[in-house]
């Protein structure tokens, strides 16, 4: 589990790749600290495991899916990526619950400034993300834990601080550019409750679920 504060952007060493796997090597220094061997680290939003560790370096094996569903096939030497360690269990919960497990992609669609901040605007590949990202709701790009802004009928906005922008590598991405999307953990276990037997088919799982609208409406919670 991670928070979506980044602690530092590293660099894509090298790339080994195969197939729609990929094995990366990754430059670091503040991560390398207490970096182990079986570690998670978010890789721009995506959690994978340390598989060995060099000279101010580590690798990571991609395995097709998250190669598939992520933008870690568009890497290459060179790339910068943000990076965070695993939420240490007695440490500051300063952003909000990140697993690394990202949801989809997007793409940037303008990066305007308004006064002191840079406002994102990103659109998702998939239209379905949208039932999980709300205004003032929380989201994750590349990695970073933000706060939706406003949303439209195809992009959803981000306003980012300088301090942010700054330390990440938000600051260089530009029109076009894609992005990796984890929406909020939350919404996407309250969905899960609500429709549990109805996207199977199998009306015995159905009616097991006594979670309902009406169910919530009469509790007193929507």
């Amino acid at each position: 589990m991670f928070t979506g504060l980044i602690e530092e952007v590293g660099v894509l060493r090298g790339v080994t790749s195969g197939g729609e796997m990929m094995v990366l090597n990754i430059g670091a220094s503040l991560i390398m600290d207490d970096l182990k061997i079986g570690d998670s680290v978010s890789v721009n939003g995506v959690c994978l495991t340390a598989t060995s560790l060099g000279d101010h370096s580590f690798t990571v094996d991609v395995m097709p899916q998250t190669y598939r569903n992520s933008t870690l096939k568009e890497l290459r030497s060179g790339s910068k990526m943000n990076l965070e360690r695993a939420m240490a269990a007695g440490g500051r919960f300063g952003g909000h619950i990140v697993q690394g497990h990202v949801d989809g992609t997007g793409e940037i669609r303008s990066v305007k400034r308004d006064q002191n901040a840079v406002v994102f605007e990103i659109a998702p590949e998939r239209k379905s993300l949208f039932k999980f990202i709300i205004p003032k709701g929380s989201i994750t790009i590349d990695g970073i834990s933000l706060t939706v802004v406003d949303t439209s009928a195809s992009t959803f906005t981000v306003s980012i601080i300088p301090h942010t922008l700054g330390e990440t590598v938000l600051s260089h991405k530009r029109n076009g550019d894609r992005v990796n999307i984890e929406c909020d953990v939350l919404g996407k276990y309250v969905d899960h409750l609500l429709n549990y037997g109805s996207r199977s088919g199998n009306a015995e799982e159905e009616n097991s679920s006594r979670i309902s609208h009406d169910f919530l409406a009469a509790n007193g919670f929507v």
